[in-house]
């Protein structure tokens, strides 16, 4: 591989990243070593109902910085092949998706779901020309309503994704998309901070459908200094956030973090789990993935109803788009009258956008030299340096990175109660794995 952007830094790792380390884990362009390892994974691309029937119209897609075009051919297989025809380079998103094949409306090439082009009317079939040309392509599988992509070497490619979300019956789970204009980084690591709960969400835990009515919310609301431990695990990290509770123990939450951008959270009562994928479109914006799954029961039609309306963890978006409706360009609908009352910390409405917000505040990428990190930060210093190790043995020796395995993709977040002298990772051990018809640990 020819690649020259900043080099992998030798020597030992310090808290604050130095600018060669931020900016080899925040590009992700083809031929970067992060962009390598995004390509190591399935990684979501488009939600099922954006391609609903057999040649409907197909969807523009970018990833890893990468225009791709997505359609779902006369017999319902589903094609990712790059946006611009080899012949002259028009976009095939104003093609025609008719008999097998998705033909550019210019000259009439036509391509199928691999990238091969089938037809090529000016020249004589005899000739054999069509069958020299094909685009690039990547496979596109559908599992729990999410289209994946692989865009790996052929011979790499893993096994199906088994995260529990996706796996469960559908009427258990519930996904959305959201496009973030920021770094896919700052918006992972906003994910794995458990601390800024107690401030920027504090005004919604109990009020908020998805989070209200949990015992949990008294521990975030009344102990705003939680206390971080954070253990590696076979596909990334366990971050335990751990605040007081009564008669002496401690209330865990547990995040999993499994590399590279997949983060599940604690839940809380009997609301359902959930979590969130951060993927690369290009090195200033993300695609932000989020999930509500239970795995043991069906999402009630008020929950799901509330997830369509932007609360938990989703968002309502611009009409027609997968922009958020509250974005940079209106402050987020901010409501300084909302702020000042207590009703919301921060005067931005919904958990997801009070997150997005922040992020994106930040600029499209953060200089993380200028940081001055503290000790609730360690789940975020320790996901950097597995990032960097992970990143480094897979350029230099061709080791794949933690996650890929589907093994490492069968957790669980937990929420849990322990005494003060059982560490977290022994006391949550079971409840860190996800079983089918077994009820999470949660508060």
């Amino acid at each position: 591989m020819i690649y020259n952007g900043p080099t992998i830094v030798e020597g030992e790792f310090c808290d604050m990243l130095r600018k060669a380390q931020n900016d080899l884990l925040t590009q992700t362009g083809p031929g970067t070593p992060m962009g390598q390892m995004f390509r190591s994974y399935w990684m979501p691309a488009l939600l099922a109902g954006e391609l609903p029937e057999n040649e409907c119209p197909p969807v523009r897609v970018k990833l890893l910085s990468e225009r791709l075009l997505a359609f779902r051919d006369t017999e319902g297989r589903y094609g990712l092949i790059d946006e611009f025809c080899a012949h002259r380079g028009v976009s095939l998103w104003f093609g025609r998706n008719e008999e097998c094949g998705l033909r550019c409306p210019y000259h009439g090439w036509k391509y199928d779901v691999t990238g091969q082009c089938i037809e090529v009317p000016s020249e004589p079939e005899a000739s054999g020309f069509a069958q020299t040309i094909k685009l690039k392509s990547y496979p596109l599988i559908e599992r729990g309503g999410v289209l994946w992509t692989y865009m790996g070497a052929p011979d790499k490619q893993p096994p199906p994704p088994e995260w529990e979300f996706a796996t469960v019956p559908r009427k258990q789970t519930f996904t959305t998309k959201r496009l973030q204009e920021s770094n896919w980084l700052q918006a992972m690591e906003g994910g794995i901070d458990s601390s800024h709960v107690s401030f920027l969400h504090r005004g919604d835990l109990d009020s908020d459908p998805l989070f209200k009515g949990a015992k949990a919310n008294q521990y975030n609301l009344s102990d705003s200094r939680p206390v971080f431990e954070v253990v590696e695990s076979p596909g990334g990290l366990y971050i335990g956030a751990r605040r007081n509770a009564e008669n002496g123990n401690y209330y865990w939450r547990i995040t999993q973090w499994v590399m590279p951008s997949f983060t599940m959270i604690a839940p809380r009562g009997n609301h359902a789990v959930h979590g969130h994928f951060w993927i690369p479109i290009d090195d200033e914006n993300c695609w932000t993935w989020s999930f509500d799954y239970h795995p043991i029961r069906e999402l009630t039609r008020a929950e799901v109803s509330a997830m369509r309306e932007g609360k938990g963890i989703h968002a309502k978006y611009v009409p027609g788009t997968y922009r958020p409706l509250a974005n940079k360009d209106n402050d987020y609908l901010m409501d300084r009258e909302a702020q000042k009352a207590g009703r919301t910390f921060s005067g931005v409405q919904g958990i997801a956008m009070q997150d997005a917000s922040l992020q994106e505040s930040m600029g499209p990428i953060v200089d993380r030299t200028k940081e001055n990190l503290v000790s609730t930060d360690n789940g975020i210093i320790m996901a950097r340096h597995r990032l960097l190790r992970a990143v480094k043995a897979l350029v230099e020796k061709g080791v794949l990175p933690p996650g890929v395995d589907p093994a490492h993709q069968k957790v669980r977040s937990a929420a849990i109660i322990l005494p003060p002298d059982q560490p977290f990772k022994d006391g949550a051990r079971e409840a860190l794995i996800a079983r089918p018809d077994v009820a999470p640990a949660s508060v």
